[in-house]
């Protein structure tokens, strides 16, 4: 590779990472990659991902629009196909005409017939060895994909599985801090409770319970106006997030 293609990759490949570190939330750090394949990868005309879940069957997400969700439908029925065997196999595939594709006849006949595609690229998507599922790239044109555009996608799995690891944490730790604040919230209203009604701390805390229930509150919005005012609510409340994004 030249002086001057790998000047522009590692720029391309910064701009990716930053692109993607920018992101909050596994649903948009999945959508940015996809747009990001379109964007990046020389043939690549839609791209999606498709997941693996601990139950269930494998979903296509962050589809950039219905033609790899068709695709994906084929092979998910057909049981055949670029992006399951990438999964399973744990190596990337390329297909140039799925019209002569003999490694999947049932699949690659179908997607043909059905949705117009021809060109494939899929890429495991994996940390350790931990596979999170595939990142898929797809052109209607024949031989859509050269070694740049296999090089390019690689790195940018690689970079995508990064990514959707750290957004799966981030969400993680904000899950922790709200679970956790959420359980102050009421530890206060309780105590509030405790001392003005002289409650034990079983009967406060079911206080606490039955107000949720009656009003069909969430007991951390309960607990929340406790806090605040020492008293329980007489009235359904907004949750104190929506509350906010409403001023």
């Amino acid at each position: 590779m030249a002086q001057t293609d790998q000047e522009t990759l590692a720029r391309l490949l910064l701009q990716v990472a930053r692109q993607l570190e920018a992101e909050d939330g596994r649903v948009a750090t999945q959508e940015r990659i996809t747009r990001v394949a379109v964007g990046t990868v020389p043939g690549c005309r839609h791209a999606a991902m498709s997941l693996v879940r601990a139950q269930g069957p494998i979903r296509t997400v962050a589809a950039t629009d219905e033609l790899p969700e068709r695709v994906d439908e084929v092979q998910y029925r057909t049981g055949q196909g670029p992006c399951l065997q990438a999964i399973e196999t744990q190596v990337p595939y390329r297909t140039g005409d799925l019209a002569t594709e003999e490694r999947w006849p049932d699949f690659a006949k179908a997607a043909v017939e059905e949705t117009g595609v021809r060109s494939m690229l899929s890429f495991r998507l994996f940390v350790r060895e931990d596979t999170i599922g595939a990142l898929n790239l797809y052109s209607c044109e024949v031989e859509a994909f050269d070694h740049r555009s296999f090089a390019l996608g690689a790195l940018l799995a690689g970079h995508a599985a990064l990514a959707m690891v750290a957004a799966r944490e981030k969400e993680h730790a904000r899950d922790l801090d709200r679970a956790l604040e959420s359980s102050r919230d009421i530890g206060v209203a309780m105590g509030i409770l405790m001392a003005g009604r002289r409650l034990s701390r079983d009967a406060a805390f079911e206080e606490l319970r039955r107000t949720s229930q009656q009003l069909n509150t969430k007991l951390r919005t309960v607990a929340e106006f406790v806090a605040a005012t020492g008293a329980l609510p007489r009235r359904p409340l907004a949750p104190r997030l929506e509350a906010e994004r409403r001023v």
